[in-house]
């Protein structure tokens, strides 16, 4: 990219500031790309630091389970909503909650005497309610091509059908092949088999 003159002056005549890439909006590191495990180097961070505020040795096991519920999981909601999640990062994020609900601050590391995976399980099905962040992962992608679906008018949706074109009567964009800044919705258009497995079509009078 060339350099562009006169930058600062223009960014004061603008009323913003210069920046360089990567840098972060809305907690996202932009100009990063989510195929490396250190892009999400950010969301691990957040983990700890908010794990360093909690004093796991006076928190019963039914609070830290709750903690995990209701903050944990949601801390990485935003980069999971629009990018997939490495399995690398996904393993090393479920560690981190399954240590802070097993062990109690103690010097000695305690036993996992039950996979996470029965953890993350519904409660009807003998879990803990948990949510397994790769279901999450799966579930928040799939609500963009709902939205894809349905919310045909915004601009957004629009965009995406003028590059992409559409299929399937528009329910779905064409399958994105090539590799020129299709990451995002590559990953959103692949999950598109989930939705559409679990659609049924009712034939009207109109």
């Amino acid at each position: 990219m060339g350099c562009v003159e006169n930058v600062e002056a223009l960014a004061t005549k603008l009323g913003c500031k210069v920046g360089s890439l990567p840098s972060s909006y809305l907690g996202l590191p932009l100009g990063a790309s989510f195929k490396f495990v250190a892009a999400w180097d950010g969301v691990e961070k957040r983990f700890r630091k908010r794990l360093a505020m909690w004093k796991r040795q006076y928190i019963s096991k039914e609070g830290r389970l709750t903690l995990i519920q209701s903050t944990l999981v949601s801390l990485p909601i935003y980069f999971v909503s629009v990018f997939t999640l490495l399995r690398t990062v996904r393993l090393r994020l479920e560690k981190i909650q399954r240590d802070f609900f097993v062990e109690d601050g103690a010097l000695e590391r305690k036993t996992y005497l039950v996979r996470w995976t029965l953890v993350c399980l519904d409660k009807r099905k003998g879990g803990l309610g948990v949510k397994c962040l790769s279901s999450l992962n799966k579930a928040l992608l799939c609500k963009w091509s709902w939205r894809f679906a349905n919310e045909r008018g915004a601009l957004w949706n629009q965009v995406i059908r003028g590059k992409y074109g559409e299929e399937q009567g528009g329910w779905c964009s064409k399958e994105v092949k090539g590799g020129y800044g299709v990451g995002l919705w590559k990953a959103i258009r692949r999950e598109w088999h989930i939705v559409s497995n679990r659609l049924s079509f009712v034939v009207g009078n109109g």
